[in-house]
């Protein structure tokens, strides 16, 4: 299992865990300013192959530039280079939605996400 620290990017958390699960096909779980990879198998997941996906992602969103991916064994810090946290304009009702980091299935309501996606793994 490879966890992400996300403190600083904490309002892109959501698209970044799905691109990064989809590079690297691992089950990704969110936690608080926080994400972690595993596979259904328990392999190792390649630390390199995981930093790559989050530098392409930052590189597709054009902030590359100011932030840093650093590892320490199985846990990564995206940290920012001038000490700024990213804020991202977002619309108020993109906050009162929940979305499964599986499908793409989206809900209002927390309950429903997490009923939803636990059928995943049945």
């Amino acid at each position: 299992m490879l966890t992400v620290d996300c403190a600083d990017v904490t309002s892109i958390q959501n698209e970044l865990v799905v691109y990064v699960a989809d590079k690297v096909e691992a089950i990704p779980t969110l936690k608080n300013h926080q994400f972690t990879l595993s596979t259904l198998d328990d392999e190792i997941i390649d630390v390199e192959v995981v930093i790559s996906a989050i530098k392409e992602y930052f590189d597709f969103i054009e902030e590359s530039s100011n932030f840093a991916v650093i590892s320490n064994n199985d846990l990564i810090y995206i940290k920012s280079v001038d000490g700024k946290v990213l804020q991202r304009e977002s619309k108020s009702q993109q906050n009162q939605l929940f979305s499964c980091t599986h499908c793409g299935f989206v809900t209002q309501y927390q309950v429903e996400l997490t009923v939803h996606m636990r059928m995943h793994y049945l």
